[in-house]
C-alpha cells in the first residue's frame, strides 16, 4: 500500500492505457517509428487531461502469444523508453500481453518504467484458445523482480481476469487476499470483457479480502459509472473509454479525472 501511494499520491489515481499498434513481427505492423509516434501522441493527451499514470500495452499484437517473442520485448523496450523520456508528469508502466510478467519486468527495468500489470498472478485460470492453463507462479515473479534489481517496480496484478476461466473456485475476496500475501502492490478487478466494468458487488468483495492492498478497476470505467465504482475502488486503469477513434482524447481524460478528483474527500 505504501509503495503504491508513494507512486500514485492522488486519492483515486487514473492510469490511462496506450494501446500500441501492431509491433514489428506482425504482418499488420507499420514499423517501430509508427508505434513510437502513436505512443507519444497518446501520452501527450493523457498528460494534458491530468492522468496520473500511463500503461503501455501491445494491444494490437494479434493473435496474442502467451509469452513475449524476442522482437516484441525489444520493441516494447524501445517504445516504453521513449514514453518514459517524454513524460513530464505521468508515471509510466508496461504490460506485455498475454502472460509474461518476467518480460514486462525486464522491459520496465531497462526502460525506466515504474510498474507493470500482469493479468495472471495468483489465480489458476485457463484460456483454451491459448493452450489451456496459464502458468501461475507469484513467488517466481517476485524472485525474478529481485534478481534483476527491479524491486522498486510495482506489480499491479489482476485477480480473476476477464476472458479466462477459473480452475479453482474461490471468491474475489480470497483472490485479493492471496495477491496481498504474495506481495502484489495492487489488485485489479475487471468485468467479463474489454470495456465491460466490474460490478460494485465484485469491487466490494475484493476490498473485503484486500486489507490495505489497493483495489483498482481494470476495465469499463467511464464518466457515466465513475462515481459509483470509484466510490468503492482505490483507482482505475482505463483504456477504451478515453479514446476517440484510435487515439486518446484529452477532453475525455479531463472529464474522468475531474470525477475522480471530486471523490477525494
Amino acid at each position: 500500500m505504501t509503495q503504491f501511494r508513494d507512486l500514485f499520491p492522488a486519492p483515486k489515481p487514473i492510469i490511462g492505457v496506450i494501446h500500441l499498434p501492431a509491433l514489428p513481427g506482425y504482418p499488420q505492423s507499420k514499423g517501430i517509428d509508427h508505434a513510437v509516434e502513436k505512443a507519444l501522441a497518446d501520452l501527450a493527451a493523457l498528460e494534458a487531461g491530468g492522468a496520473d499514470g500511463v500503461l503501455v500495452e501491445n494491444e494490437y499484437d494479434r493473435p496474442h502469444t502467451v509469452l513475449s517473442a524476442p522482437e516484441t520485448t525489444a520493441a516494447m523496450t524501445r517504445v516504453t523508453r521513449e514514453v518514459v523520456v517524454a513524460a513530464r508528469r505521468c508515471v509510466i508502466g508496461i504490460e506485455i500481453l498475454l502472460n509474461d510478467p518476467a518480460a514486462s519486468l525486464a522491459v520496465a527495468r531497462a526502460a525506466g518504467a515504474k510498474f507493470i500489470r500482469t493479468d495472471y498472478f495468483v489465480d489458476p485460470m485457463e484460456r483454451p484458445e491459448h493452450g489451456g492453463a496459464m502458468h501461475i507462479d507469484p513467488e517466481g515473479v517476485m524472485a525474478y523482480r529481485s534478481r534483476i534489481g527491479a524491486d522498486e517496480v510495482l506489480v499491479l496484478a489482476d485477480i480473476q481476469v476477464k476472458y479466462a476461466r477459473m480452475l479453482v473456485p474461490r471468491g474475489l475476496d480470497e483472490s485479493a487476499r492471496l495477491a496481498r500475501e504474495h506481495r502484489a502492490d495492487a489488485a485489479i478487478v475487471s468485468g467479463n470483457a474489454t470495456a465491460e466494468p466490474p460490478s460494485a458487488a465484485d469491487l466490494t468483495l475484493a476490498k473485503r479480502g484486500a486489507g490495505a492492498l489497493p483495489i483498482l478497476i481494470g476495465s469499463g470505467l467511464d464518466a457515466g459509472n465513475a462515481i459509483d465504482l470509484l466510490s468503492i475502488a482505490d483507482g482505475a486503469i482505463v483504456g477504451s473509454s478515453l479514446k476517440q477513434g484510435d487515439y486518446i482524447a484529452a477532453e475525455k481524460v479531463k472529464a474522468l479525472v475531474a470525477i475522480a478528483r471530486s471523490l477525494a474527500g
